[in-house]
């Protein structure tokens, strides 16, 4: 059988060194400035239109993914020099974004798709209000206010574009500035009616099969009603619990996960959410179980031969370098949403999602011969 070795990714050590990997070329030329020089363009065929969005896309991702582990405090030795390494790089990156007069100054307003990745970026924030903001000079503040605010220009169609304005919006709450409360109301009251139950949401009126609960809708409402402490908050958590449980279930015992669905070249980014609730310690399974799952599907995805390119940017592909997989929408920035599966780094090395032995994930354990309770749907 080809692919990742089923063991791999297992320690924190092995989860750090696979995130710096991920990281290192956007972090380095964002920095420095030379994002939009070193950064490669892939897109299918036809898409060179993307290339105006595909670097707020890039560094949105990345530090969303990364956010939690920026924040950590207490670290030691190796890893904390690695993060305040880090740290200082994901500072001058938000610097140059924003700053008009630097090679790599990216403006929010100048499409749609910009929407997407603000509400990212605004994700990250949330997720490290310290480091990616408070530590930030007024100035590069100011500007990035006025850069978020651009995106209202764009209306969002229905479907998980919704959360993408509802967060901006959360985050212009959670900074204290003034806010459009309708926005985010009127995108939870949405993908309320659009719950179809079992922990599953339809993205928009027509229900899709694909990984976007987990991608996007779950962690995004988890997020916005955290912060905004809206009505709710509670039965989405259990939905979410639901829809987690289910994504373990779907990691085979050598780590691979159904292909199904568009956005596939997110590759271990449909593991958002299993991510998401192993940070906030609201796992519906043993921490162990699911570090050893996750582990196994992300060695899959991110080991497989061919997914960088010789300079260690990310290629398109579920496993490898797999273009004709892309979506019209897809570029090289696109594919940094996997850095959502680190999200657990942003726990103590002392946590039971680290420290606890990780035995096979459930289907292993079923093949393995083990005997567990039935699987249930939850009656919301």
């Amino acid at each position: 059988m080809t692919g990742a070795p089923a063991i791999a990714l297992q320690t924190r050590g092995d989860w750090l060194a696979m995130l710096q990997r991920i990281c290192a070329p956007v972090l380095a030329h964002g920095s420095a400035g030379t994002l939009k020089a070193a950064m490669p363009f892939e897109a299918p065929a036809g898409g060179e239109a993307r290339r105006a969005c595909t670097y707020l896309e890039a560094c949105a991702r990345t530090l969303a993914g990364m956010a939690p582990w920026l924040e950590l405090g207490g670290l030691d030795g190796e890893e904390a020099a690695m993060q305040a390494r880090a740290r200082g790089q994901t500072q001058a990156l938000l610097a140059s974004i924003a700053d008009p007069d630097s090679p790599d100054h990216i403006d929010f307003g100048a499409g749609p798709q910009s929407l997407v990745d603000a509400a990212f970026l605004a994700q990250a924030i949330l997720r490290a209000p310290n480091r990616l903001w408070n530590e930030l000079p007024g100035a590069v503040r100011t500007r990035l206010v006025g850069q978020f605010a651009a995106t209202r220009a764009v209306a969002p169609p229905p479907g998980n574009w919704l959360l993408f304005s509802a967060m901006v919006e959360t985050f212009f709450a959670a900074i204290e500035h003034p806010f459009d409360r309708s926005r985010i109301d009127h995108a939870v009251r949405q993908f309320d009616g659009w719950y179809v139950g079992d922990g599953w949401y339809s993205d928009g009126p027509i229900f899709q099969f694909n990984y976007y609960n987990s991608f996007v809708i779950h962690p995004f409402l988890i997020d916005i009603l955290r912060v905004m402490r809206g009505e709710g908050a509670g039965r989405q958590i259990i939905r979410a619990q639901r829809h987690a449980a289910q994504l373990e279930r779907m990691i085979a015992p050598d780590g691979s996960m159904p292909a199904i669905g568009r956005s596939l070249c997110y590759r271990c980014g449909n593991l958002h959410l299993l991510a998401q609730l192993a940070l906030l310690r609201r796992l519906p399974l043993a921490p162990g179980q699911v570090r050893g799952a996750m582990a196994r599907a992300m060695a899959r995805g991110l080991l497989a031969p061919g997914s960088f390119d010789p300079a260690g940017w990310l290629v398109i592909g579920y496993a490898g370098h797999q273009p004709g997989l892309a979506d019209d929408y897809i570029s090289t920035g696109s594919l940094y949403l996997c850095t959502a599966a680190f999200l657990p780094l942003g726990l103590a090395p002392a946590d039971p999602f680290w420290t606890e032995a990780a035995p096979p994930p459930t289907t292993g354990r079923l093949y393995g011969g083990g005997d567990l309770p039935p699987d249930h749907a939850i009656a919301d």
